[in-house]
């Protein structure tokens, strides 16, 4: 008996220490839990789903035991995920898009006047060039004859010429020939005979010819005789402009004849009001209020506040093929801004009077990814070639004048000079004719890139006119008006309803409309609204999202340490052992018995299921003989 007590001591002995080293182990697992993840994906996902707050996430762990459910939730959950993060992929490409909300505000301010240029639609026949823009009437005058069988009269002329304007007759008339006016069927009446009974003259297109260096023609035609014949004189004169040498030689100011009275907000406007400058088919032109001098401001609206004027209207020694129409022609434009009379301007009717409302309107537009706008022009790809701020007419033009001076060689006359460059002339360039009009084609059909390279300003200001017309001066008072005017102006009268006519400009009132730009959807609105469809979908919130980061996360840590540990116990295999001899055998067996405890300790340090007390003790009858014996 006292032997098997003393037999058993070591084994209960051994259960405590068993104990104490599981109580231990837990104690180190606890202290060791803030820095541990977890073991698995299973796990994980588990804790997740049980301890969020994001609504339907614990039916995946809480109905697992239900193979059915788990399926049913699962596809809900991701399903609701997709859909949210759809609605989020429209919330992006919304945001991305960048729309904007239109502003419109009504001020109410006094305002700064416009610039308004006024020009006389009378093609002047400048001392400098008189005796050539002789000479192209005789010629034209010979070529209509020939043509249309029509007489066109001309004014007496001393045609008493030096031998040098005879030899700048003889050049002018060699290259009229080499670009002559002619008339060609149409396209569909091509084969038929000129004496077709079948053609008549409705049948014809009228135009002329241009040709390249290489003798390389097309015809430049035209629907209408009118628009032929115009822009056939126009293309000679233009050349003959430019063979003068000055600019300033053309530059002849009429204003007395041409403005007999000028007032502005009751006060009379002199010479240091105005700007003259000469247009080649509108003649002289003059610019009120453009930044030369003081600018006016209105200091009330209405008609009697306003820029007031009467003009002569009646054409003296004008160029009949150049201008077809009696007045004047008027533009209103901000300061610093060209007048582009062909864009903005409309004519003023003679014996009328012409009375122009004003209502200013402002445009402010976003930059940057909001518009294709610009600032001021500095990053837009093409050179100002205006002495002006930028507009978007302004690029255009300048644009294709670039094109041509590096196409043709030379630069249209109807545009500004760039540095280095002279304007076309066919005495120094013969196929330049041809030249313009091709590249004409190809600009029209933004084959050049103009339209797309000039962007619109960012600000912008632009006036709304609305005119209102009646007969000026009225048939009880032309009488005195026009005595009055031959009085002071020394105007003498040929005709009275189309010598003179009135303008009137002013603005209707003081409000002005701003139309702004702002932001439709901010960094806030895309929050609020990422926000809004989370919390639909899922009824949650930021700490919501901040534990699926938290999700996120610890996946990737788990891979991180998961695949760490696969990689270290790849290192760690065994590699192939030789066949050890008996002398190896021996001097292993050899070794301290110290150096098999640790494999001994470390078989029962992995065992993880202890024995319960009853399995330490003896079953079956052995056990009972043993009791009886005790």
């Amino acid at each position: 008996s006292g032997s098997v007590k003393a037999g058993k001591m070591p084994e209960g002995e051994k259960m405590r220490q068993c104990k104490q080293e599981e109580e231990q182990q837990q104690k180190e697992e606890e202290q060791e839990g803030l820095i541990e993840f977890y073991s698995s994906y299973q796990e994980l996902f588990q804790f997740f789903c049980s301890n969020t707050t994001i609504h339907g996430a614990i039916r995946l762990v809480c109905s697992k035991k239900n193979k059915m459910k788990t399926a049913f939730w699962s596809v809900l959950f991701f399903l609701t995920f997709g859909l949210m993060y759809w609605q989020f992929g429209i919330l992006y490409r919304e945001y991305f898009s960048y729309p904007v909300n239109l502003n419109l505000n009504l001020n109410s301010d006094r305002l700064t006047f416009p610039a308004v240029t006024l020009c006389t639609l009378n093609p002047y026949r400048y001392s400098a060039i008189r005796k050539q823009l002789d000479k192209l009437d005789e010629i034209t005058h010979q070529t209509l004859l020939d043509l249309y069988d029509y007489n066109m009269s001309l004014p007496q002329r001393d045609w008493s010429t030096s031998s040098s304007q005879r030899r700048s007759s003889r050049s002018l008339l060699h290259h009229i020939q080499r670009h002559p006016l002619r008339r060609q069927k149409r396209d569909n009446l091509v084969n038929l005979p000129e004496n077709s009974p079948s053609v008549d003259k409705n049948d014809w297109k009228i135009g002329f010819v241009l040709c390249n260096e290489n003798n390389d023609c097309f015809h430049q035609a035209y629907s209408s005789g009118v628009d032929a014949v115009r822009e056939w004189y126009s293309f000679h004169y233009i050349n003959i402009l430019a063979q003068v040498p000055d600019a300033k030689a053309l530059d002849e100011s009429d204003f007395e004849n041409f403005i007999y009275a000028c007032r502005f907000n009751e006060a009379t406007c002199d010479k240091a009001n105005y700007t003259h400058f000469h247009h080649p088919l509108y003649g002289n032109c003059y610019t009120f209020n453009d930044n030369s001098s003081s600018v006016w401001t209105s200091s009330m609206p209405g008609i009697n506040n306003g820029l007031s004027l009467v003009v002569r209207t009646e054409q003296n020694d004008f160029i009949p093929l150049l201008s077809t129409v009696t007045g004047a022609r008027v533009m209103v434009h901000d300061q610093n801004e060209p007048a582009f009379m062909d864009d903005g301007g409309f004519n003023v009717r003679p014996g009328i009077e012409t009375s122009i409302s004003m209502r200013k309107e402002m445009t402010e537009r976003l930059g940057g990814s909001y518009s294709d706008c610009t600032e001021d022009g500095s990053d837009v790809p093409v050179q100002n070639l205006y002495s002006s701020r930028y507009t978007e007419q302004v690029c255009i033009r300048s644009c294709f004048q670039l094109n041509m001076v590096e196409r043709c060689g030379c630069a249209y006359y109807f545009y500004p000079l760039p540095s280095r460059a002279e304007y076309c002339d066919y005495t120094k360039h013969k196929a330049w004719g041809y030249c313009y009009y091709k590249l004409l084609a190809e600009f029209k059909a933004d084959v050049l890139g103009c339209f797309h390279k000039c962007r619109k300003p960012c600000k912008m200001t632009e006036y709304q006119l609305s005119a209102g017309y009646s007969r000026w001066p009225s048939a009880v008072s032309e009488d005195w008006v026009f005595y009055m005017l031959s009085q002071q102006n020394k105007y003498n009268i040929t005709s009275k309803r189309n010598g003179v006519a009135k303008v009137n400009i002013f603005f209707k009132e003081w409000n002005y409309k701003t139309n702004g730009e702002s932001p439709a959807f901010t960094v806030v609105t895309l929050l609020s609204q990422l926000g809004n469809q989370w919390s639909l979908w899922f009824g949650s919130s930021v700490l919501s999202v901040m534990e699926l980061a938290e999700l996120v996360l610890d996946f990737i840590a788990i891979t991180f340490i998961l695949g760490f540990r696969w990689f270290r116990s790849r290192q760690k295999l065994p590699a192939a052992v030789p066949p050890m001899n008996s002398q190896d055998n021996a001097a292993f067996q050899d070794e301290a018995p110290a150096l098999r405890a640790p494999h001994r300790f470390t078989v029962e340090a992995v065992v993880t299921t202890l024995p319960s007390y009853n399995s330490l003790e003896p079953r079956g009858p052995s056990r009972d003989g043993e009791e009886g014996h005790e």
